[in-house]
């Protein structure tokens, strides 16, 4: 599935043969035709799936054993955790554990020339053009240097469809989940959201 676009699992459509042998297997008389039928079930399935949309919060689908990076690991260190884990970014935390911002791939990037949409080609071009290494003046910087911030973040019980809105809205991969002191609960992530949203379907 696509990163740049989160999909809800649709549900099975129904076919006529379906609906017909579902009417008769439940007991007694109904007297609605199939297409009735079809559009009560439909319609029926659109309020459930938005009711439960809103009763499931971040805190029923988010990760809580996050790779966080304090802000002053350096990039070395930030770049062999993203790797080691296989994460694209991680929540970015001071001393206290509150979140102050976000690294990703991204930051990296625009770290070494790339533009803002951090274009990895863009960055390859840049090395090839100037026979270096274009990381080097990246050297001695740390992960609160590179940062995205400030960190758009969540409360725990924001439910499922406002966070799928909001990483729609902002153009981002994950949430981090914050708790009253702003210190780092958990996050969700796209891969999260369809995983919530293929259970509702």
């Amino acid at each position: 599935m696509s990163s740049d676009h989160l999909r809800e699992c649709a549900p099975v459509d129904l076919s006529d043969e379906d609906v017909m042998a579902a009417m008769k297997a439940m007991m007694g008389y109904i007297d609605i035709t199939p297409g009735d039928f079809r559009e009560v079930y439909q319609v029926a399935y659109a309020l459930a799936h938005k009711r439960m949309m809103t009763a499931l919060k971040a805190e029923d689908v988010m990760t809580t054993r996050v790779h966080a990076i304090n802000a002053d690991a350096d990039l070395i260190a930030t770049a062999e955790l993203l790797a080691q884990h296989g994460i694209s970014g991680a929540p970015v935390t001071d001393g206290d554990g509150r979140i102050i911002g976000v690294v990703s791939e991204k930051d990296f990037l625009r770290g070494m020339g790339a533009d803002h949409s951090g274009s990895f080609m863009q960055v390859i071009a840049h090395c090839l053009k100037n026979k270096g290494c274009v990381a080097a003046p990246m050297t001695g910087r740390t992960a609160g240097d590179i940062m995205t911030a400030p960190a758009i973040t969540a409360a725990p019980d924001i439910s499922i469809g406002d966070v799928s809105a909001l990483l729609m809205e902002k153009t981002i991969n994950r949430l981090p989940i914050a708790d009253a002191d702003g210190k780092l609960a958990g996050i969700v992530t796209r891969s999260d959201l369809v995983n919530a949203f293929c259970m509702l379907g």
